[in-house]
């Protein structure tokens, strides 16, 4: 969509000075006490609200200098995905997501035993290379809308979207780099990129695939696609704070392997919340994944069952998903994903579990990976 090109169009948070000031390693210790007891050093699920404020806190000025120098209407493309500003390049306070990626890296240095400042560049850039992915994605998947607003497609255009992305992410391998030890981030990154795009292409692929028959999508061929869509940039983001924060290869490649579990599991309890969730939580509409006829873990286990022939008539047609819902619960599927989420959880307590981490910082990690599965499913 053609527009002109002014310097007024960098975005206005990009200059915005941050209420913290310079420092922005905020005591550990001063989160609020609840009932009168100092908090605990693994963090609750009622505190993990508090750790994602914490560690977006931390990283935004970084995040906001890294995107400040993009070309000014690359800049403001950028600053509209993350929320910081309208179509234009007035200030907004829209939502950009919780942050979750930004603070995996920060945790993952601190559990690596140093402050969650040498996880920052870790953290801007696993945010950018996810906000290219996104969108990449919302155009690949012809999605209009993302957190109630525009997607950047469709506010700026298809062209100067995916301009967008790549830029985010040349951004991305810029910061690190950048930074002391760049060179073995870098490759961390690639290879997680390898797997995203990997994971993207099965995704894309899919699609095209028959529900029954020889051909058809099965569930380990999906939880391998899970792991590299989803799981690959978790584990990255844990993986790249402790690799910046000096932490040797095995301490890395577990808080790797954690993410990748987590990715997984994330994902599948994604797919039982498409549909049986609530839409006053989940804002879809109530059996929107089978509106959408998506090839879901639920929906895979349940085409293997005797009922799969019924259900893959009523998917292929669209008709009923409130009948398709019931007999693939039926067939198991709700089930089977709760189960296999369960599992892949049990696998990044295993992961954590057998390489030395700092305690504090441990803890948060392991309330926040389990915050993002256990949603009211």
């Amino acid at each position: 969509m053609p527009m002109t090109v002014r310097a007024e169009h960098v975005a206005p948070a990009a200059r915005r000075p941050t209420p913290q000031g310079d420092t922005h390693d905020a005591p550990r210790t001063t989160r609020p006490t609840r009932q009168g007891k100092p908090h605990a050093l693994a963090a609750g699920a009622d505190d993990i609200p508090w750790v994602l404020d914490r560690c977006r806190a931390l990283v935004r000025p970084s995040l906001e200098e890294a995107v400040g120098r993009l070309h000014p209407w690359v800049g403001e493309m950028a600053a509209y995905s993350f929320g910081w500003c309208e179509v234009g390049g007035a200030p907004a306070d829209a939502s950009g997501g919780k942050g979750v990626r930004q603070a995996l890296a920060v945790l993952g240095a601190e559990a690596a035993g140093v402050p969650g400042r040498a996880g920052v560049a870790a953290a801007v850039a696993v945010e950018l290379v996810h906000t290219f992915s996104l969108l990449h994605d919302d155009i690949m998947d012809g999605d209009g809308d993302r957190r109630g607003r525009p997607t950047v497609w469709k506010a700026y255009g298809t062209g100067p979207a995916v301009l967008a992305g790549d830029a985010l992410f040349a951004l991305a391998v810029e910061t690190l780099a950048a930074e002391p030890g760049g060179a073995r981030a870098v490759r961390t990154l690639s290879v997680a990129l390898g797997d995203l795009v990997r994971g993207q292409a099965d995704d894309l692929l899919f699609a095209d695939r028959p529900w029954t028959g020889p051909q058809r999508v099965r569930p380990d061929e999906y939880r391998a696609m899970a792991e590299h869509k989803t799981g690959a940039l978790l584990g990255c983001a844990a993986a790249l704070g402790a690799v910046l924060g000096g932490a040797g290869s095995e301490t890395a490649a577990a808080l790797d392997r954690a993410g990748r579990h987590l990715g997984v599991a994330f994902q599948i309890v994604d797919d039982v919340l498409g549909i049986w969730g609530d839409p006053l939580v989940t804002g879809k509409p109530v059996h929107g994944d089978l509106r959408e006829r998506k090839k879901t873990f639920p929906v895979l286990v349940a085409l293997g069952s005797p009922r799969g022939d019924r259900i893959a008539d009523l998917l292929e047609s669209g008709d009923a998903p409130e009948t398709a819902a019931t007999l693939i619960e039926e067939a198991g599927g709700r089930s089977a994903a709760l189960t296999e989420a369960r599992r892949h959880i049990t696998a990044v307590e295993t992961a954590l579990a057998g390489v030395p981490l700092t305690a504090g910082a441990a803890g948060e990690l392991r309330s926040l990976l389990g915050y993002l599965v256990r949603r009211d499913v």
